[in-house]
């Protein structure tokens, strides 16, 4: 296990709807002591992080979060704006409701245009896979692919279900190759991660991972 590699691929994660300030500065200071790929925090709280981590630290921030039903234009409102005070990496979720009606080119022309509005900024598609059929689950492999985005991403955290090693394989088989894996729901130790890392994802969302490797450091 690679304590370097693990802490280079988290997203250091705090998503709970009664965050607050002080808990997102505490997130902040984690960041800055070990350096994860970025943290992933509520909108609300992009502009104040991107000021206290002054570029030391991306910012990854989340639209559509977390059932993924809102309209077109209320995702689109919310990439402008996330991107406006200052966010590096936007995490949205499809519309698991247009997904699960068939309506897939709605699915594909809603995550291009999110991808256009992004401009360079990093892109990660979240299709909830614990609430899809594997038809459904290689179908958003191929839409992922096509709308160009960075990253598939598995879970919210939020639903059912979170990451499950089966699903990795199952995108590594679909995906194209300039699309990357974040896995997140349910990875809550450096061992675990470790796995989904030698199955082959780039990014882990986690809350927990950070703070168990910074501990067990402090115990050494």
């Amino acid at each position: 296990m690679n304590i370097e590699k693990i802490i280079s691929c988290i997203d250091h994660t705090l998503l709970k709807q009664d965050a607050s300030a002080e808990d997102i500065y505490k997130l902040c200071e984690e960041a800055l002591t070990y350096k994860p790929a970025s943290i992933c925090i509520p909108p609300f709280y992009v502009r104040s992080a991107v000021s206290y981590l002054d570029g030391k630290v991306p910012v990854c921030t989340v639209i559509g979060f977390p059932n993924g039903y809102q309209t077109l234009k209320s995702k689109l409102y919310e990439v402008c704006d996330a991107i406006g005070e200052g966010a590096d990496e936007i995490d949205m979720v499809i519309s698991i409701a247009a997904l699960k009606s068939g309506l897939f080119d709605y699915v594909r022309d809603e995550i291009g245009l999110l991808r256009q509005a992004c401009a360079d900024k990093v892109l990660k598609v979240i299709v909830e896979t614990s609430l899809l059929t594997e038809e459904e689950k290689i179908r958003m492999c191929e839409i992922v692919t096509d709308a160009r985005a960075d990253y598939i991403k598995t879970s919210t955290g939020f639903a059912s279900g979170g990451a499950e090693l089966s699903d990795i394989e199952l995108f590594k088989t679909h995906i194209g190759p300039d699309v990357k894996i974040k896995a997140a729901g349910g990875i809550r130790d450096p061992e675990t991660a470790w796995r989904f890392i030698e199955a082959g994802v780039s990014r882990i969302g986690s809350s927990s991972v950070l703070r168990m490797i910074g501990s067990e450091q402090i115990k050494t």
